[in-house]
């Protein structure tokens, strides 16, 4: 079953699908190690991470791209990319699909935003007329190679229009061929529950878990969500804001240690070299080096007595 039919199913399927937002290897390779089959690729962390850049429309198509690839080649997730706006018309979404669909995403979203876009949970958004949308949702779904590529339409205009534009702009979106709809920043969850129980498609929101801002979506847990009507949540800022806390936390021992004069040894703090090389795939690794190695450079490598799998601590000892 190709990555795309996998990601439909799962937006289709009964219970919710919880997508945590990835943006590089580290993150990707721990999604899957903690037992996920679907994560989305968040735009904003790609280029927080990539580019020290918040996510105002600097990050372009082939940063992008070029992330998704990476992404997509160290794991099997089915992977839902963030095509921000489709980088400017009709014509340049048709590419921008085709191009994310090559790097190996299984669907892409799109926005209605003005390019640059920024964060939807940012202030001073612009949308484009509903009508120019709609043309590129239709040039999105004709370009996708595997039909089952899933197309998925985001729409920004409750702080810019209102509720009752989001519904009507979404179920344009859905007659133009998207197969799942993304309303971000709704303020409460009556207008989840609103907005669920009137599109015709499966219904996506975002959550910041424990990262919430003043003014946007409130934090719902999952079940919440799919009580109210919700096919899909993702948490595009989880990974991102818990890497800089945790990267925080780091430093400041590192700062206790050079004022006390004294070595810190936080295992609490770190994951072991170990359970790193592990979850970065060292156990592929050595399956691939006793099945295609020579016994003589297997022997240059660990010793004479090197017998069966090679483990990371003789590896790197």
């Amino acid at each position: 079953m190709s990555k795309a039919k996998q990601l439909r199913e799962a937006v289709y399927a009964p219970e919710i699908l919880v997508q945590p937002g990835v943006f590089d290897g580290f993150s990707t390779r721990l999604v899957e190690h903690m037992g996920y089959k679907s994560a989305f690729i968040t735009g904003s962390g790609v280029s927080e991470t990539r580019l020290g850049q918040v996510d105002v429309g600097i990050m372009g198509m082939e940063e992008n791209v070029a992330a998704v690839r990476n992404i997509a080649a160290c794991s099997d997730l089915a992977l839902l990319a963030d095509g921000d706006t489709g980088y400017g018309n009709a014509i340049n979404a048709y590419h921008t699909v085709r191009a994310f669909e090559r790097a190996g995403a299984a669907g892409i979203m799109l926005e209605d935003q003005v390019w640059p876009k920024r964060c939807g949970h940012m202030r001073g958004k612009e949308v484009i007329p509903q009508d120019e949308m709609v043309q590129k949702l239709r040039a999105a779904c004709e370009a996708r190679t595997d039909k089952d590529f899933v197309i998925k339409s985001r729409t920004d205009t409750l702080a810019t229009h209102g509720l009752d534009e989001v519904i009507k702009r979404l179920n344009a979106y859905a007659e133009a061929g998207a197969d799942l709809l993304f309303a971000d920043a709704l303020l409460d969850a009556e207008q989840i529950r609103t907005v669920a129980g009137n599109v015709p498609k499966p219904l996506c929101v975002n959550m910041g878990f424990g990262i919430r801002q003043r003014s946007t979506t409130p934090l719902l847990s999952a079940a919440q969500l799919q009580d109210l009507g919700v096919a899909v949540v993702i948490y595009p800022r989880l990974l991102t804001a818990c890497a800089l806390a945790g990267m925080k936390k780091g430093l400041e021992i590192l700062a206790q240690s050079l004022t006390s004069g004294k070595p810190e040894d936080r295992p609490d703090a770190a994951v072991s070299f170990e359970e790193l090389n592990e979850i970065m795939g060292m156990g592929e690794i050595n399956r691939l080096e006793q099945s295609f190695l020579t016994d003589a450079q297997k022997a240059a490598k660990y010793g004479r007595d090197a017998v069966g799998p090679v483990g990371a601590e003789a590896a790197h000892g």
